[in-house]
């Protein structure tokens, strides 16, 4: 997000089950913007994703989530939230939930098996995945002062954060109050998307202007291009999509247009990397 451009504001989609979707935008690194979601309609009251933390995030979730109640008629407040459900481990998704646990006065939170110890054993998971990280910079050759400026630049955004813990788990077919929950590893380990009737929570998988990075699997196990591949093969034969709304960037009315670019752009990729080598 350009610094002279206003930030989005929080907009209302509704499907056609009648579950009402309150996009959120916070700012969740310096001109980076990302969208929590709060579900109405939906069984209790529920929130999809936290934001990192960072800087104004927490406040403008609470803003947000105020914005719901006040522009558009709604009888909520943030402790009227029962539910929080984590698309996936990265803390700019969940770096907020130790403030929106507290504001809400302990709601109850959910996430993917593959994705749960980063929530319960945050200390021990950022120790391992930091060392996975130098191992795998040190096999690709980069100089060892080269090395530290990256595993600060990687530990930076994690260093804030504290174990919290999961009080339960969905899987790939799980549903549960109008939610069908698809498991889309590639990016990050337990990463899901979320379908509400027509409507596609697509988190972090799929995005309106660019694909998310993939870490190699060597450093995280359900990482990887190959993984990524499989997930947007498993999304693309979803049917009677109307829009998707991802965890950053704008909404997308053309669910199999974008993950065919997407496609096209990956392959075009690897030829490029084969032609070098």
């Amino acid at each position: 997000m350009p610094t002279n451009q206003a930030p989005p504001t929080v907009q209302q989609y509704e499907t056609n089950t009648g579950i009402r979707i309150y996009r959120i935008p916070m700012e969740v690194f310096p001109n980076f913007i990302g969208y929590s979601y709060l579900l109405i309609g939906a069984g209790e009251l529920t929130i999809i994703d936290a934001g990192s933390g960072f800087g104004e995030s927490d406040k403008m979730l609470m803003q947000g989530i105020e914005t719901v109640g006040n522009d558009f008629g709604e009888n909520i407040k943030v402790t009227d939230i029962e539910r929080i459900i984590l698309t996936h481990g990265h803390i700019d998704h969940f770096g907020g939930l130790p403030h929106l646990l507290e504001a809400t006065g302990g709601a109850r939170v959910g996430v993917h098996p593959l994705d749960r110890r980063i929530l319960t054993n945050y200390e021990e998971r950022r120790t391992i995945a930091s060392k996975d990280v130098r191992i795998f910079l040190e096999r690709a050759g980069v100089r060892e002062e080269r090395l530290k400026q990256l595993i600060d630049m990687y530990e930076y955004s994690k260093q804030q954060f504290q174990s919290v813990n999961v009080d339960f788990m969905f899987e790939e077919g799980d549903s549960f109050d109008g939610l069908e929950f698809f498991h889309v590893p590639g990016h990050c380990s337990g990463q899901v998307a979320i379908r509400i009737g027509d409507i596609l929570l697509s988190a972090d998988h799929i995005l309106s202007r660019t694909s998310p990075h993939v870490a190699a699997e060597s450093i995280t196990n359900w990482t990887g291009l190959g993984h990524y591949r499989d997930s947007l093969r498993k999304i693309a034969k979803l049917q009677d999509i109307r829009v998707t709304l991802g965890g950053h960037e704008d909404p997308m009315d053309d669910l199999h247009g974008r993950i065919e670019h997407i496609q096209t752009r990956i392959d075009e990729k690897l030829l490029f990397i084969m032609d070098i080598m």
